[in-house]
């Protein structure tokens, strides 16, 4: 019986060669490079390892001219793949560094890059992501300042852990927050409620769960977050909202707010109206938004919520903690020494004197001397320092975080008190320091040293990956892991060792 050998495959023709070549850089273009077709178009974003990223996608229209003014419109399709590897734009905005001594660019990231088409999100995913949570960042920045671009809020560590994560650009200052006759009220929030409208339209492409959305934010964007649990148009856009050092209470009346109206217009030289503005250039919207400093905003029957340091808020009739709520989850907290933010790295703790107490009592509070005597009574070792900065740190965070979370009626609270040691020690638990926590990402150059936000000594990796797991365990489940507010008044304190303790004593705000 005769056999025949097995036969061997002949070499490759050139042409066979080259197609190989082909699938081969195509099988790997679509692992590093990788594409999302989203309801405008295609996207190509980028991978690293099991993370997928997309930056500078539009939700929304650019708004140009009197667009500025205008509530945000969807955005025109696009043809072909769309690249979504790079940064894009930001709102025109002025650069905010440093506070003081305190190097802030991380958080407030690289001020105004130029381009109308700034209404975006950023988006990470896992590489194999299906019904992944799906949680939504609303920067912080005093509603003047900030952008996706801020390196702070890098969402890989949430993609990492398995979790969509979603960044935003809303618009700032004048064009955001002015509060305009002739047009629609609270523009940078609807801009928020449009790109939650996007996500619910298109994050199940990137892996999300669209029933499964978290709203949070820091500061600005935490009073943001607030104020769109009081705003009915975004019902059903999202299960769970995180208040991060926002307030309850820090949006403005509208008779506030067109006293910073008629203020704007007068620098401008223009009337008090939309039409009035659409022909100024953003660039003189910058330049005012930075000089209106100092304006008293204080009336017969409201105090200034921001004490000062922003003339724009979100304006409504009723604050969001005296408002019917969105019947969402939510997880609230603020910082031990908020204040310390706004004094330390200006120099201005260790110079405070008993006439700056009452200044800011008087600020915050319609009885200054009786709140006075409450907190020294309270801390009585604490100094004309100490007493301060928590009498600023509740008038602009603590007093309205309790008040909404008393409305809310079933919330889990927190409490971050670990201190940093920037500014010589004297940063302690200041606004923002937690945020480098949340997102686990405490080796982010320019975050260490003496005028680094977490200051010259090693942050415990351990606090950062309890914080980030109580976050991610309330987005997928409902509960960051300890008891609500209403069983006990309990309240999570995060320090290098964490507890469980009693809700501080507000009674006097």
């Amino acid at each position: 019986m005769v056999t025949s050998s097995p036969s061997r495959p002949g070499p490759r023709s050139p042409g066979s060669k080259a197609r190989f070549a082909v699938l081969k850089r195509e099988r790997r273009r679509a692992v590093t490079q990788p594409i999302v077709t989203t309801t405008e178009g295609a996207v190509r974003g980028s991978a690293d390892g099991d993370v997928r990223r997309f930056l500078a996608i539009p939700y929304a229209a650019p708004p140009r001219g009197a667009g500025r003014f205008a509530l945000p419109e969807p955005h025109e399709p696009w043809a072909g793949v769309r690249g979504a590897r790079l940064p894009g734009p930001t709102p025109p905005q002025p650069r905010r560094d440093a506070f003081g001594v305190l190097d802030m660019s991380p958080y407030f990231g690289p001020g105004w890059v130029r381009g109308d088409d700034y209404l975006t999100v950023n988006v990470w995913a896992p590489r194999d992501a299906e019904g992944c949570p799906v949680m939504v960042f609303v920067h912080g920045g005093g509603f003047v300042a900030g952008s996706t671009r801020s390196p702070l809020f890098d969402g890989a560590a949430f993609a990492r852990d398995g979790v969509v994560l979603v960044t935003l650009n809303y618009r700032l200052g004048v064009a955001g927050f002015l509060d305009l006759p002739g047009a629609p009220r609270n523009r940078g929030l609807r801009d928020v409620i449009a790109a939650l409208g996007w996500v619910r339209r298109n994050v199940e492409a990137f892996g999300g769960d669209p029933c499964n959305v978290t709203l949070f934010g820091q500061s600005a964007g935490a009073t943001i977050v607030g104020g769109i649990l009081a705003t009915p148009e975004a019902e059903g856009l999202f299960r769970r909202a995180i208040v991060q050092s926002g307030s309850g209470l820090g949006a403005f009346s509208p008779e506030q707010a067109a006293r910073v109206t008629r203020a704007v217009a007068a620098a401008l030289g223009t009337e008090p109206t939309a039409a009035g503005f659409a022909p100024v250039p953003d660039e003189r919207f910058v330049a005012v938004m930075a000089g209106l400093g100092g304006l008293d905003l204080r009336t017969e029957d409201r105090l200034d919520p921001l004490a000062g340091l922003s003339a724009f808020s979100i304006v409504l009739d009723r604050q969001p903690a005296e408002s019917p709520l969105a019947d969402a989850g939510l997880l609230i907290g603020t910082n031990l020494e908020e204040g310390n933010l706004y004094l330390a790295p200006q120099g201005d703790l260790t110079t405070s004197t008993a006439e700056d107490v009452r200044r800011t009592a008087a600020q915050a509070h319609r009885a200054p001397g009786e709140l006075i005597a409450a907190y020294e009574a309270r801390s009585p070792g604490a100094g004309p320092a100490g007493t301060r900065s928590a009498i600023l740190g509740d008038a602009l965070f603590g007093a309205g975080t309790r008040r909404l979370a008393e409305a809310h009626g079933d919330a889990y609270a927190y409490e971050f008190a670990w201190r940093s040691t920037a500014v010589e020690g004297r940063l302690g638990a200041a606004h923002a320091v937690e945020l480098p926590f949340v997102f686990d990402h405490l080796d982010l150059p320019g975050l260490r040293g003496p005028a680094g936000l977490l200051g010259p000594d090693e942050p415990p990796a351990s606090l950062a990956k309890e914080m980030h797991a109580a976050w991610i365990s309330f987005a997928r489940t409902g509960d960051p892991g300890w008891p609500r507010l209403a069983q006990g008044g309990q309240v999570r304190r995060f320090d290098t060792v964490s507890t469980v303790t009693g809700a501080r004593d507000l009674s006097m705000w």
